[in-house]
């Protein structure tokens, strides 16, 4: 499959999941208010967010990035990780 496929196959992927959790965040129960989702519908949403992370996860490894890489923005300010330098060993500093 072509990387322009699976860039696409990620773009539904991820407005499926997004798409499940605001109908989740929607019909959340509220003020001791019973959901208005069955027991049965609420796993099975459960069971294709899994599928979704799984086969976002395998979509990421035939990228070349890893699992747990999230996708970097246009306009994100990129953060910067601080480094530790130590001296080699037996090199003194004054």
């Amino acid at each position: 499959m072509s990387d322009a496929k699976l860039v696409k196959e990620q773009q539904i992927m991820r407005a499926m999941r997004k798409t499940l959790t605001s109908i989740v965040r929607d019909t959340a129960p509220r003020d001791g208010n019973p959901s208005p989702l069955s027991p049965e519908t609420v796993e099975n949403i459960r069971m294709c967010l899994g599928l979704i992370s799984c086969r976002e996860g395998e979509l990421a490894e035939a990228l070349g990035m890893s699992r747990n890489e999230r996708p970097h923005y246009a306009d994100e300010t990129p953060t910067a990780q601080p480094l530790q330098f130590v001296p080699p060993p037996g090199n003194k500093l004054n």
